[in-house]
């Protein structure tokens, strides 16, 4: 899960509230804290073959950042500031944000504001569709046009489905998450019943297409996988 709690409650600040009503003074704070638990949960060890986390440091810089930069709302310093951040984290060695899996809920903005809306969260309340549209996009140019660079390989679910339809979906895609995924194989989405079939050398992925890029299991022993919902099922 999103460390929300803690982005509600930094040391008796809520910082999440702070960055919705005034993005130009708090996103820098609100963004470097985030940086900061997202980075606590890619390194938290664990002891289970599969580690599943609901966003990442990736899409904090890919989608949110970016988004705070190209409406205006954090200034180029502070942008440069967080980037130099993220780029020494991404690239040090003694910071293991490996991940093997990216899935991509991909789900229409309307779906996601009808969400936001109906878990009644207090801080969301100034949320408008614009900006969920803005984030969709950006979501879209970083795992289904490669704008930004991919950590690992991408598979695609349609996440505007309801909360027991996705249950069943995420039952079906269970070989998908808890299995393999080398560079054998592609993932593709017919229909939303993802399979895997033989991956053929120097292919053009499709829309659709799960897999990005190949990265496979270390000796970590534990399989990482993050996922980007625009907006959370059914959740507090």
């Amino acid at each position: 899960m999103e460390p929300v709690a803690r982005w509600r409650n930094a040391g008796g600040h809520n910082l999440l509230q702070m960055m919705y009503e005034d993005p130009t003074r708090w996103s820098l704070t609100f963004q470097t804290f985030v940086q900061l638990t997202m980075v606590e949960n890619h390194t938290k060890l664990s002891d289970k073959p599969v580690k599943i986390m609901e966003r990442s440091l990736y899409s904090a810089k890919y989608c949110f950042v970016e988004n705070l930069k190209e409406s205006g709302k954090m200034p180029l310093s502070e942008y440069e500031v967080l980037t130099a951040w993220f780029n020494y984290l991404v690239n040090s060695p003694g910071v293991d944000l490996d991940v093997d899996l990216i899935v991509y809920m991909r789900t229409d903005p309307k779906v996601a504001m009808e969400r936001v809306l109906r878990r009644s969260r207090g801080e969301e309340h100034l949320i408008p569709l614009e900006y969920l549209n803005c984030l969709h996009q950006l979501h879209e140019d970083w795992l289904i046009d490669e704008k930004f660079p991919l950590p690992a390989p991408v598979i695609v679910v349609d996440a505007n489905k309801d909360l027991s339809e996705m249950k069943e979906e995420f039952h079906k895609q269970q070989q998908i998450l808890y299995g393999e995924v080398n560079d054998n194989y592609e993932v593709v989405d017919k229909e939303n019943d993802l399979e895997i079939v033989d991956e053929k050398p120097g292919g053009k992925d499709s829309l659709n297409s799960g897999v990005k890029r190949s990265l496979t299991c270390d000796e970590r022993k534990v399989k990482r996988v993050i996922t980007s919902p625009l907006a959370s099922l059914n959740r507090n």
